[in-house]
């Protein structure tokens, strides 16, 4: 999927910008054509599929301007007057430019969709699709409201995931460094009071262990900055990312996780725009963007041409074994009653209340797991360093 900005003229002669999602320029072409724009220039351009925090704009806070937004089109006030309303009532330096912009295009006679879609570092296509479907079928106050709502849903549990894996990070940390500490300087200065003693097996490891820190630090911290760099050149290839993302779901717990939050994205994206309006195989395109898992976007390519060819969607998502397969069931039986955004948002609520309790429950497994490593490996230190004393003050009694 690739992000075309174009320029245009409607049937009345009229000049329009903006940009629409498609596979190559030729099926953007066609798509100008099914909206009866006559193109004058079509560019590729790359646009990202949002993010927490994008060029000083907040999704929270975007997400804020959409629900503020149909909150006053709902109370009858004219679009342009709204618009100029939220510009003045944000107080985020960002993302008031862009606002005043958007009134700019909106006052010129530009649909909304499209001057959304100048700014696409701030309103990414899965927002651009749903409102130009919403300002098509007249219901673009309920399409803001559910963007506002999936939007504050999404930050909400990446913020919940984000938080849970905090607490753990910082015990591995702060264990990791306090040991490097210990094998650097404090392990060396009992050296020479040890070193005449028959000295156990424990202590020995621990004098081992620090001389090789001493002996070969600057050369260990280039190898960790060597693997970083090997590691991250790897994850920035597709092969590698691929290689990665089925890596990460063996993660105990974890990876179970990591893979329902991947399940909840895609089945709410793609059950939040078929319920606005928005023609499934665009909604899968999005979808498939902004799921976040190479494993799960091959899947929906499979899925996107069953569909193109008048096949159910359940059946590639089935022979994938990412998606579990009770949701796969629901998705089926949907497909069958016509049900498939009604479902697929009841499937993403679903899965996001099992996949916060798992979270919490790992989080309270995990704490005190890493607690009890970093207790035992100071404790490990501990025993190795006193231990030989123990024996020689003994022996001088």
């Amino acid at each position: 999927m690739a992000t075309f900005q174009y320029i245009a003229r409607t049937p009345a002669g009229e000049r329009v910008t903006g940009s629409i999602t498609a596979d190559s320029e030729p099926l953007a072409l066609r798509q100008l054509d099914e909206r009866e724009l006559f193109p004058i220039s079509v560019s590729a351009q790359a646009v990202p599929q949002g993010g927490t925090f994008i060029g000083g704009v907040r999704m929270r806070d975007v997400g804020l301007v959409y629900s503020q937004l149909a909150d006053l089109l709902r109370s009858g006030v004219p679009m342009l007057r709204s618009i100029e309303t939220l510009t003045r009532a944000t107080s985020n330096r960002y993302l008031k430019p862009v606002l005043v912009k958007l009134g700019g295009d909106v006052a010129d006679g530009v649909p909304l969709a499209d001057a959304m879609a100048a700014h696409p570092r701030v309103f990414n296509s899965l927002h651009c699709a749903m409102v130009r479907a919403g300002e098509r079928g007249g219901f673009l106050e309920d399409v803001l409201t559910n963007l506002g709502d999936f939007i504050e849903r999404q930050d909400d549990l990446r913020s919940k995931v984000m938080g849970a894996m905090l607490y753990p990070a910082l015990l591995v940390i702060f264990g990791v460094t306090l040991v490097t500490v210990a094998l650097w300087y404090f392990v060396p200065q009992f050296k020479p009071l040890l070193g005449n003693l028959a000295l156990p097996w424990p202590t020995r490891l621990l004098f081992a262990l620090s001389d090789v820190l001493n002996a070969y630090l600057p050369l260990l911290i280039l190898g960790v900055l060597f693997a970083a760099a090997m590691g991250w050149m790897l994850w920035a290839s597709g092969r590698g990312r691929e290689t990665w993302a089925r890596w990460k779901l063996k993660i105990p717990v974890g990876g179970t996780a990591m893979r329902m939050v991947a399940v909840t994205r895609f089945c709410r994206i793609l059950g939040t725009m078929l319920a606005n309006g928005v023609p499934i195989l665009e909604a899968l395109q999005i979808a498939r963007d902004a799921a976040g898992s190479p494993i799960l976007a091959a899947a929906i390519d499979a899925a996107i041409e069953n569909v193109r060819a008048g096949q159910p969607l359940a059946q590639p998502l089935r022979e994938s074994a990412f998606i579990p397969e009770q949701v796969i069931e629901m998705i089926a039986v949907a497909e069958e009653s016509n049900q498939l955004d009604h479902v697929l948002v009841h499937i993403a609520d679903t899965v996001e209340r099992r996949t916060n309790r798992k979270i919490d429950q790992a989080v309270s497994l995990l704490g005190p797991l890493i607690l009890i490593l970093i207790a035992v490996t100071i404790g490990f230190v501990a025993v190795g360093l006193l231990y030989p004393i123990f024996i020689m003050s003994e022996a001088l009694a």
